[in-house]
């Protein structure tokens, strides 16, 4: 009896594609690269080839467009290949961007703002939900509208927090403050004293109850009140015993008051 092999069906085949036909994705979050690392990578791939090929999609312009894997193209690039091992799948436009920010957003080394950047692009730009976006990273709807929020920072509250290695956890706790100005000197402060969260949460709670307790003084810019108040305080004076005489020179650009107090008299 003989066997017939079933005939194994071929599914995301590798390809040699010429690198100056690929473009990168205009969804990808990442808006910095280490060139250190990239320096690695491509002495790894120069000794040990690229063992893991990049993902990309067939534009109707006639290019390719990157979906992952920039960074082992950038690393390529570095060494003057011309060729560079992929797979062509097909994807829509929209679908492109999805997967790409999918497949970054789950590297750790990238950081929460570029995260929470990609997140809102993906949200707004591609017209999802927040609950869709969180089905498809993997992670609860709350963390989604966490990240969101650290983008109300401000791009120097944003630059300064990944400086001083700051957590996401130490932006969320800084949009308690008002104040631009009091958020910058606090994450000084959190930097400075190396304060975990909890410490720097208690910092912003201490302000912010100096705040609401200091006492207001109100401004008063009518002079009519200040004028009524010399009225009444000569009145009490006069009603005291004490003859207090006030005489008001109203000059074109101010009002002059000259007020006279009698001294008391020595008792002999």
């Amino acid at each position: 009896m003989q066997l017939t092999l079933k005939k194994d069906k071929v599914v995301n085949r590798v390809v040699l594609l010429d690198i100056g036909e690929i473009r990168t994705n205009p969804a990808q979050p990442r808006t910095v690269f280490d060139q250190q690392q990239l320096t690695i990578l491509a002495d790894s791939i120069r000794e040990n080839g690229l063992l893991q090929p990049i993902t990309v999609r067939k534009s109707y312009k006639g290019y390719y467009e990157l979906i992952s894997g920039e960074r082992r193209l950038r690393a390529c690039r570095m060494l003057g290949k011309e060729k560079i091992e992929s797979i062509v799948i097909e994807k829509s436009e929209r679908e492109s961007a999805i997967l790409s920010m999918i497949e970054n957003l789950h590297r750790e080394d990238l950081n929460m703002f570029e995260q929470a950047s990609a997140l809102k692009n993906l949200i707004h730009e591609w017209n999802i939900t927040q609950e869709e976006a969180a089905v498809k990273l993997g992670i609860a709807q709350s963390t989604v509208a966490n990240r969101l929020r650290i983008l109300r920072l401000s791009e120097e509250e944003q630059e300064l927090i990944i400086r001083y290695h700051l957590t996401e956890r130490h932006a969320r706790a800084l949009l308690k403050v008002a104040d631009p100005q009091k958020r910058l000197e606090t994450i000084y402060q959190a930097a400075e004293n190396e304060w975990n969260v909890a410490q720097t949460e208690k910092y912003i709670e201490n302000m912010n109850e100096v705040k609401h307790h200091k006492k207001y003084i109100p401004i008063i810019k009518d002079v009519r009140l200040f004028i009524n108040t010399i009225n009444k305080a000569i009145t009490v004076m006069k009603s005291a015993g004490i003859p207090a005489t006030a005489k008001k020179i109203d000059e074109d650009s101010y009002i002059e008051y000259v007020i006279k107090i009698p001294k008391r008299k020595k008792v002999v």
